[in-house]
């Protein structure tokens, strides 16, 4: 059994390995949550896209199928966006050709998105669920709902993208801070800032919200293998949180031009794009990105953007295609194996423990 030098994170969450398996909403249910947490990882189930009753089944499939594995459930706490006729009809309008090519009415009514902010409603039901870890995207929610999550138990976490966004989590009474590199795939978790020039890459973010913060730090963003992670420990983090190498496994809920995409993946492959949720987000290029993106200053804000691009994805899902298709990937995803989840958490574990032993000699 590989032994870790750095136990703040395995003793707060009650876990084996210092490494977190990343909420991927719409890529992942609690299938891959429970293979992690089986070979010592902490899963985590994204929760922002899920109402409460969906949410109660998926907390009730891990839990019964696991021996009191400590769980993360994972929300958004951006704000709701401010309508903008204009910017809304000028994003239709920028789409309309590809609505005519696919033969879908462009004056039908946008779809609506399902992604809400945290609110008292969830708070209520995460109090009810009681889970070992709840996770932030976007930062924190209002205070009082965080102290009513640290009065049920919960240890709060949260991505910072920049010094300044870590520092303010900690005082918003995090338990752990994730500091999340301009690598990393998916949506940016920067919330002080909506200038993506003030994206850090991981190497050069980690160390400085090591020294920033007096709570443990979790690196994550283009880690894909166990030279990573040693990294990442080498420079403070007490773990690492892993996304886009889960996304080889067979648990992971991906299209298959996702998967066919991923696994010719290079390390240029992606790109960082508003044009997927109308929120900064790091995917895999695609014919939306290329022609349209990747920043528009017309795509609606997060997540009105991704309502009028859902019939897209749909009718070219129907032709076996990821044109329009929001396939979020980081840039290590040429790293990935297709390893079970269980297998993976526990080769890289071992990988790494043997890379560090190796430099101690």
């Amino acid at each position: 059994m590989p032994m870790w030098a750095d136990r703040r994170l395995l003793d707060l969450f009650g876990i084996e390995h210092p490494i977190l398996q990343a909420p991927m909403a719409a890529a992942m249910d609690a299938e891959l949550a429970i293979a992690v947490a089986k070979a010592g990882g902490l899963g985590a189930l994204p929760a922002g896209m899920l109402n409460a009753e969906k949410l109660r089944a998926q907390v009730t499939q891990f839990r019964t199928a696991t021996a009191n594995e400590p769980v993360n459930l994972n929300f958004f706490a951006h704000k709701l966006p401010v309508p903008n006729n204009a910017r809304e009809h000028a994003w239709r309008e920028k789409l309309k050709p590809y609505y005519v090519e696919f033969g879908i009415d462009p004056s039908a009514p946008v779809p609506t998105t399902n992604r809400t902010p945290f609110n008292s409603e969830m708070c209520a039901v995460v109090e009810e669920l009681k889970p070992d870890v709840v996770s932030f995207h976007y930062g924190l929610p209002e205070a009082g709902l965080v102290e009513r999550l640290r009065a049920a138990g919960c240890k709060v976490i949260c991505s910072a993208t920049t010094v300044a966004e870590a520092r303010s989590l900690e005082k918003g009474g995090c338990d752990a801070v994730i500091a999340q590199g301009i690598e990393a795939g998916g949506h940016r978790g920067m919330f002080l800032s909506d200038d993506i020039a003030t994206q850090v890459g991981l190497f050069a973010l980690l160390p400085q919200v090591v020294d920033a913060v007096k709570v443990p730090v979790i690196a994550t963003g283009g880690i894909g293998d166990a030279r990573g992670i040693v990294a990442a420990l080498a420079m403070g983090a007490a773990g690492v949180q892993i996304g886009t190498a889960f996304l080889f496994c067979p648990e992971a809920r991906i299209l298959p031009p996702h998967r066919a995409a991923l696994r010719i993946a290079r390390d240029d492959s992606t790109v960082l794009t508003n044009v997927i949720s109308g929120r900064p987000a790091r995917g895999l290029i695609n014919r939306l990105i290329r022609e349209i993106g990747p920043i528009s200053h017309v795509a609606p804000e997060f997540p009105l953007a991704s309502g009028a691009s859902a019939p897209l994805h749909a009718k070219a899902q129907e032709q076996g295609s990821g044109d329009f298709s929001p396939m979020l990937a980081g840039q290590a995803a040429a790293l990935g194996r297709e390893l079970p989840a269980g297998a993976l958490i526990e080769k890289l574990a071992w990988e790494a423990q043997d890379l560090m032993r190796g430099m101690r000699a």
